[in-house]
This record gives structure tokens, sequence and C-alpha cells, in this order.
């Protein structure tokens, strides 16, 4: 069932954590904002004293290799979005200002469940204003060798099926399909972390990533199985951070998103390239307003919710 109106946070939340490939300390401040704003980083503490506003929208990104990037380094870049983007798609929040100190957004454990219990601290409020939709018209397809990811219509819901297909017996082939809700997010798929493979880690270090890598905050692969002693917390934990990605990514469309998400063996590049796919035309896509239900005012939503190294992180 779509959402009705928007939402913002009821207060703002500070994070601190890691950036999992510059390896330094980051501070984050998530904070409420206007009807139809959207959400935007604020990226501070650039040379000379400068601030840099950067709308969350897939024309502000410019790298998808082992995270989703918007901004430029030239200017104030903001990398490794996905997992938080993810926790604010996923809990049906449209308005936040994202102020961050630092080049990369916190790692914390490699999943969205630490943005969830921060956003669970101040509460949700529903806004009065009605919210929009960008209402899929026309199937999209991108491929890239033998992965694929497509956009088909579905007028009642965002529908996403992720399948993954790895060479290595610890993970094989997985498939996870959900509609997404905030009580599917949260249950299903906000707690699964990023994932990669230790043999080869040197590679990624003398590339200058993965610097913050840890058990903490990866599943880390090696040759016989997970090296984390706590293990999985999903037996397909795998496939259900791909979606999680795919949440992430997909929310630089800018407005949440009625259709059919697909892919095979995926990732953060042909995330991105099926929005481009989408918004080649303008046929493709339509802007509605959800059919608004009979409430005013604000109203808190929602309050409880419920590591390692890798040549890539996904």
């Amino acid at each position: 069932m779509k959402q009705s109106h928007q939402t913002t946070l009821r207060a703002a939340v500070t994070l601190v954590g890691i950036g999992v490939h510059s390896g330094d300390e980051v501070k984050m401040i998530l904070h409420p904002a206007e009807v139809n704003h959207g959400i935007a980083f604020l990226r501070t503490g650039l040379p000379g004293g400068l601030d840099r506003l950067i709308d969350a929208r897939h024309l502000a990104v410019t790298a998808t290799e082992l995270c989703t990037v918007i901004g430029d380094r030239e200017s104030g870049a903001v990398a490794t979005i996905e997992h938080l983007m993810a926790a604010l798609t996923g809990l049906g929040i449209d308005n936040v200002l994202v102020e961050i100190d630092g080049p990369e957004v916190p790692i914390l454990d490699g999943s969205s469940a630490p943005f969830i219990d921060a956003i669970d601290q101040v509460g949700i409020a529903v806004q009065n204003a009605t919210r929009r939709y960008l209402k899929v018209l026309r199937p999209v397809r991108v491929t890239q060798g033998k992965a694929f990811a497509e956009l088909l219509p579905n007028e009642r819901a965002f529908r996403l099926d992720v399948e993954i297909d790895f060479p290595t017996p610890v993970i094989g082939r997985q498939r996870k399909a959900v509609d997404l809700s905030p009580s599917v997010f949260r249950r299903d798929i906000s707690r699964a972390r990023t994932f990669g493979f230790m043999r080869d880690v040197e590679k990624l270090w003398s590339a200058g990533f993965a610097l913050g890598a840890s058990l903490e905050n990866t599943v880390a692969i090696g040759d016989d199985g997970i090296m984390n002693p706590e293990g999985l917390r999903y037996s397909d934990e795998f496939v259900r951070h791909k979606l999680l990605d795919a949440v992430g990514d997909l929310s630089l469309a800018g407005l949440p998103l009625l259709g059919t998400y697909r892919s095979y063996c995926g990732g953060h590049r042909l995330n991105f390239s099926v929005l481009e796919a989408l918004f080649s035309s303008r046929s493709n896509y339509a802007i509605v307003d959800a059919v608004p239900r009979r409430e005013t005012g604000y109203a808190e939503v929602g309050s409880a919710a419920m590591t390692a190294f890798a040549p890539e992180i996904h």
C-alpha cells in the first residue's frame, strides 16, 4: 500500500564512525527537512572552510566501482551512501538533510541497522504534504555481460527481485524477492552486511580501498567459509545485502518508485545504469501523487527496530 504523506525526522540525530574505504573517522548528523526537500548531503570540512550541498540524485553520481559516490573530489564528494539511503527509503522517509564532515558515510556494522537504530531514537514525523511517486510506465533494461538489471511497470508497489551467482559454494546462487515496506525492510533486509573475499585484500589496499574494513563491519569470505566468528545473520545474507544496496542506489531516482526491479549478478554500476535508462525518455515514467488519507498535522511513526577484509566491497 502506498504511503500517502511525506515524512521527515522528529529531531536531529548524530552518528560517528569510520569509512570502510578511507578508514577515516567521520561525523554525520541527520537533520529534519521541510516538505519537498528530498534527501540532500551537506558536505562540510572542505578546504578553505567551504561547504557543498549535494542532492541525492542519480545526476550527482560520479563513481560506482566499489560503492556509490555523489559529487566530485575537486568540489566535494560523499562516498558509500547506499546503506544510509537504503535505511531512509526502507523506512519511507522523504525529507532529510545529511550533514557530514568527511568524504564517506560511516560504515558502522556494514548494514543499514545502525542507521535505523539512530532514526528510531528520534522518531519519524508525518508531514502535511502529499507524497509523490515515480511510476514506471515502460520496461527498461541494461546488461553487462551475463548480468542485467531492469525496471518494469507495477502500479501497486515497489517490488525487488534480486539474484546473485558466485562461483564459490560459500555463496553460490541465491535469489530474494520482496515488496518493499518499512516492516519488510526492517525484518528481512536491514541487517544484511557488506561482504567480500579475503583472497584479494592486498589488491584493494594497494588501490587505496577497504582501509577501514574489518570483521566488525564486513562479512569476510575465505577459501573454506565465513571468517566472522559469529557467522551469518541470515542464511542468505549475501543476496539480502545486494537487495539492500539496490534499495539505496535506486532511491537516487529522487522519488519513491512504483515499479518492479529485477537484477541478475547486479551491483552499483547496473543499479545506476538502469536509472539512466529510465530517465533517458520522459515516456518511461510519470510522477503521480499518492491518494491522501484523512489525516492532518504530524504524528510519530515507528519507534523500536526490532567483520574483515575484501577485494570487492559489495
